[in-house]
């Protein structure tokens, strides 16, 4: 935890981005009492008129480097295309700025780590904005497998698809996977050790626009991720098995995102002579949970004010997108081998 005195005032803010996500941040940032908008910056001059007109009293320019040097601001968010992260975030710490950057962190680990290395020699915070962590469902899946109801976990499988944007300098799965990466990451609090990936890229995209991919650990707990920009239809679930329980979790449920099911496979006690019934399924009942229904992002920002106030332990460090960086080179070298399983590297390697 950043030992910090309380600074009495609102965390000045600075926004680099405002084309897909921006908004979003901007949206939340306004209306925070921790934090004050002061600059909005983005290349695009129809961008900025949209934010000048949104937030009149927030200074918006197209070069950011101005409010680097502005020693007012505290806290530079990063909300722009992956390849411009590393530099931008770099600049912004070296600048004694904290840094809260889209997901992913880097396009690469060394530089995922160098990110990492600066912000803790200057004594800086640096947050990953893996959104969904910050949602009701996904901390009641994390504390559903903390607290032993799952029992021990036997595999995750996930399908994330849209008719999406189709990105220009990332692939499906750094764009789609990289949530599931942090949802799995956040709940089980394991880092897969290799991973088989495979995929193709379906015109117009240059990019994989559809890719599936495949976590080993080293035990033998298996995950599954699938992604697609090429969907008809909009779907983000995921299954979570255990022995005791299964739990189902689905974004796009309003009412009911996270059903726990009280089923499974066990094994006949004593055992029959009959090994066709050696094993039997279990269909019990199914729970609805209440989850928080808050915006992820207004307790995401929450979060990162007590982060900057010394309150709270950051939950998606530098670090954490790392371990995430790091599975998805793995999963672009298990690409171009047409699905050889490849090594995940770890931090520093």
């Amino acid at each position: 935890m950043v030992s910090r005195e309380p600074i009495g005032r609102p965390f000045v803010a600075s926004l680099i981005g405002f084309g897909y996500w921006g908004p979003n941040l901007a949206r939340n940032l306004s209306v925070s009492r921790d934090f004050n908008l002061k600059y909005i910056s983005d290349v695009s001059s129809d961008r900025l008129e949209s934010a000048r007109h949104l937030y009149g009293t927030t200074v918006c320019l197209k070069d950011p480097v101005a409010t680097f040097s502005d020693p007012e601001v505290d806290v530079v968010l990063v909300a722009t295309p992956a390849s411009t992260h590393f530099e931008l975030c770099r600049e912004a710490l070296e600048h004694g700025k904290h840094v809260l950057v889209e997901k992913p962190l880097t396009l690469d680990s060394i530089s995922s780590q160098a990110l990492v290395q600066l912000a803790k020699r200057r004594g800086l915070i640096l947050a990953v904005d893996h959104t969904f962590v910050f949602t009701g469902a996904v901390r009641k899946l994390r504390e559903l497998v903390a607290c032993g109801e799952l029992g021990v976990l036997r595999y995750f499988d996930s399908i994330r698809v849209n008719l999406g944007v189709v990105q220009p300098d990332i692939d499906v799965l750094w764009d789609l996977a990289v949530h599931d990466l942090s949802i799995l990451q956040f709940v089980t609090d394991r880092v897969p050790v290799a991973v088989s990936a495979t995929g193709s890229a379906h015109k117009p995209s240059t990019q994989m626009s559809t890719a599936y991919m495949t976590l080993f650990y080293d035990d033998d707990f298996i995950a599954h991720i699938g992604t697609s920009w090429m969907s008809p239809v909009k779907v983000r679930r995921s299954l979570l098995a255990g022995s005791r329980q299964m739990v189902v979790y689905d974004d796009q449920d309003v009412g009911q995102q996270v059903k726990l099911f009280d089923s499974g496979i066990e094994t006949s006690s004593p055992p029959v002579v009959d090994h066709g019934r050696l094993v039997q399924t279990r269909v019990g009942d199914m729970l609805a949970p209440k989850v928080d229904t808050r915006e992820a992002l207004t307790v995401e920002l929450e979060h990162l004010a007590a982060c900057l106030r010394g309150e709270e332990e950051l939950i998606v460090p530098g670090e954490s997108g790392l371990d995430i960086v790091c599975v998805l080179e793995a999963a672009t070298r298990s690409l171009d081998q047409h699905g050889s399983p490849s090594q995940v590297g770890g931090r520093g390697a």
